[in-house]
């Protein structure tokens, strides 16, 4: 990278991560979580606000050489992964019987019903504006079934690590819901992805991908955490003794590529990730996975977070009607679902 380039990068991440510090802390000083002010102060920087009224500006940080979006990306999919990271080894393990239970009735209503209603709501409301160039009703219908039940497990996780709540029984329960949920529906948007490009949406592809993510998470859960114990105290790692905190990262970063060479959804990678690490019995890694946590809270995952709002561009993608009416429409029936299946 030329000496220009690297100054609109800096100049950049220093305008991401600024906003999203300041707009966080006053979303904290309102009693909200921080993610709402790190993505807001992304939105701000973005074409939504920077760029419909300053165009020059916002070009002169964020478009001022060809690749400095794929600049900017790489320290989103690092933010993200940071973010999964600390979930993972923040989330408690352990769950009866109950919590089991729990679990399988929410992801029934959270996800079932949800899905049936976005699949049958194309035969009440005109969907086919929104088809895109194929035209492919069957593909369409999936999203939207999909969009009436997906959650965001980075988003979830960010706002139990904000109101500190992510040790508790509940946040245990909410999340192994979450990650049951996008399991299915990332392999829902796989087969949706492929109808769209003119694939035929193989029923094999889809259950190989299906057994693959069971493979990686259940291998990685049950001889993860022994195997890394063992690891760890051998008096040959060198990477434990000189950097410890680079050493949990490595690990990450190690299961992440894995889980991606496997077409396993990344973010289940560092969730996984995160999950070996917090179950070793290694007392030394205690103090490492708290000062993990401070960089990144400090520096990954606010910038992550604002890049998400940097990337809307509602002056020219909103449809005000269209989305209101969808985001109220796929709420009430998901909250009321969850609500009468937790009842």
């Amino acid at each position: 990278m030329t000496e220009f380039e690297l100054s609109r990068m800096f100049l950049a991440l220093f305008c991401l991560l600024g906003k999203a510090h300041g707009f966080g802390y006053a979303c904290q000083w309102f009693k909200m979580p921080r993610v709402i002010g790190e993505i807001g102060g992304g939105l701000l920087l973005g074409p939504t606000v920077l760029g419909f009224f300053l165009p020059e500006v916002y070009t002169f940080i964020f478009a001022a050489f060809p690749t400095e979006g794929q600049v900017l990306s790489a320290f989103y999919w690092i933010g993200l992964t940071a973010l999964m990271f600390v979930s993972g080894f923040r989330v408690q393990r352990k769950l009866d019987r109950h919590d089991t239970s729990l679990i399988a009735v929410i992801v029934v209503a959270a996800t079932g019903l949800p899905f049936l209603a976005g699949w049958f709501a194309p035969q009440v409301f005109d969907f086919a504006p929104y088809a895109g160039p194929n035209g492919g009703m069957l593909a369409l219908t999936l999203v939207i079934a999909i969009a009436f039940s997906v959650t965001s497990i980075p988003v979830i996780s960010k706002i139990f690590l904000d109101l500190d709540i992510i040790q508790t029984r509940f946040a245990r329960i909410v999340l192994g819901a979450a990650t049951i949920q996008d399991l299915f529906l990332w392999i829902g948007l796989s087969l949706a992805t492929s109808l769209a490009q003119g694939g035929e949406g193989d029923a094999g592809d889809l259950a190989l991908t299906i057994t693959k993510t069971l493979a990686f998470v259940g291998v990685a859960l049950a001889f993860g955490p022994r195997l890394l114990n063992w690891v760890s105290r051998l008096r040959i790692n060198l990477v434990w003794k000189a950097s410890p905190i680079g050493y949990l990262f490595s690990i990450c970063f190690l299961l992440v590529a894995v889980a991606s060479l496997l077409s396993v959804n990344l973010v289940f990678g560092a969730l996984v990730a995160g999950m070996v690490v917090g179950a070793c019995s290694n007392g030394a890694f205690e103090p490492v996975k708290e000062r993990i946590g401070d960089i990144s809270a400090g520096l990954f995952v606010p910038i992550y977070f604002a890049i998400v709002g940097l990337k809307i561009d509602l002056p020219n993608d909103l449809d005000l009607g269209f989305t209101l009416g969808f985001i109220v429409l796929s709420s009430a029936i998901e909250i009321a679902c969850v609500f009468v299946a937790a009842k």
